[in-house]
């Protein structure tokens, strides 16, 4: 079954609050908060709205009469899941836990290929002297080729 990085948008209303910068850093530590004894492992940042006449990125808040209302997207590794229905699930349940009266939505899942890091190793045939060789590691490197290096275990990178 594979894992899944599901991400979650909320919305967080913030009052008596006096500039943009305050709302969101005030949402941001209160989300943290509530989040923290069970689900801590969820990360936890603003969200970025598409601006539709210059395509640049915006704050996804607002704030009017000293009350601010903050977008936040909520992180979160899911792990042996069925679907991306089942993981998209699994993490409202989660976050919703922690963060009641919080309305949650699905805004992205994707599948998480952790195979591509996992070292292979090759090479288990016995030496001419009868001592089993050493195997080497295929680790992957970060190209943009997607080609794999040969290295000995125990190389250090440099």
């Amino acid at each position: 079954m594979p894992d899944y990085n599901v991400t979650l948008e909320s919305a967080w209303i913030i009052k008596d609050v006096k500039s943009l910068d305050d709302a969101i850093g005030i949402a941001i530590s209160e989300a943290g908060k509530r989040l923290n004894p069970q689900a801590k492992f969820v990360e936890v940042e603003a969200g970025m709205l598409a601006c539709p006449f210059c395509e640049g990125e915006l704050n996804s808040a607002i704030v009017v009469a000293d009350t601010a209302l903050v977008g936040l997207l909520l992180d979160m590794k899911v792990f042996r899941a069925e679907s991306p229905e089942h993981a998209s699930r699994i993490a409202k349940s989660t976050i919703g836990k922690a963060l009641r009266d919080i309305p949650l939505q699905v805004k992205d899942v994707q599948e998480i290929n952790e195979e591509r890091n996992k070292p292979v190793q090759i090479d288990t045939k016995k030496s001419k002297k009868g001592k089993p060789r050493r195997n080497k590691l295929y680790l992957p490197e970060g190209d943009e080729t997607g080609e794999l290096s040969e290295r000995e275990p125990g190389d250090e990178e440099q």
